[in-house]
């Protein structure tokens, strides 16, 4: 009697660890599927979706067709968050005058925002910056270090 008495706590014991794992687990999973991808409405999220720079050709601020394709990923995730605020930096590389890429980038960022107001996107949501040749996103005196730095960056404020 003695026997079945411990046997059946024994039993009900394990059923109950068994129990409590299967909610460790459950809860570390739900707690792991919170953390997958970027936070919705995020520059992360931003960068994932839609990408967040478009590139020029030498000395030019004319958007190519690349660039309005990723411009236009951005005005539809602008669409989607219309509390987000962004600012557009406009880059070059490090050849010209410090003069000539101010000018230069602040007519890159104007491109891309003059763009995005044109799909739609609120004015008053965008502001601009030139950076000329002062924030380069590639290090290098090469054709592909200069081809990364004549951009446009779109950045969450």
């Amino acid at each position: 009697m003695k026997l079945k008495l411990f046997g059946a706590a024994g039993l009900a014991l394990f059923l109950a660890a068994c129990s409590d794992h299967a909610n460790k687990n459950a809860n570390t999973g739900a707690a792991m599927q919170q953390q997958v991808g970027p936070v919705p409405g995020s520059e992360a999220d931003l960068v994932a979706t839609a990408g967040d720079r478009v590139l020029f050709a030498l000395n030019q601020n004319t958007l190519s067709s690349d660039a309005k394709a990723t411009l236009d990923k951005q005005a539809a995730w602008l669409a989607k968050y219309p509390q987000v605020h962004v600012q557009i930096a406009g880059n070059c590389d490090d050849r010209g005058t410090e003069e000539y890429n101010i000018a230069l980038g602040e007519r890159r960022a104007n491109a891309a925002h003059d763009y995005l107001v044109a799909k739609g996107v609120d004015a008053s949501r965008i502001t601009t910056i030139s950076y000329g040749k002062d924030r380069p996103t590639a290090v290098g005196d090469d054709e592909a270090s200069w081809a990364q730095n004549r951009n446009a960056i779109t950045a969450v404020q």
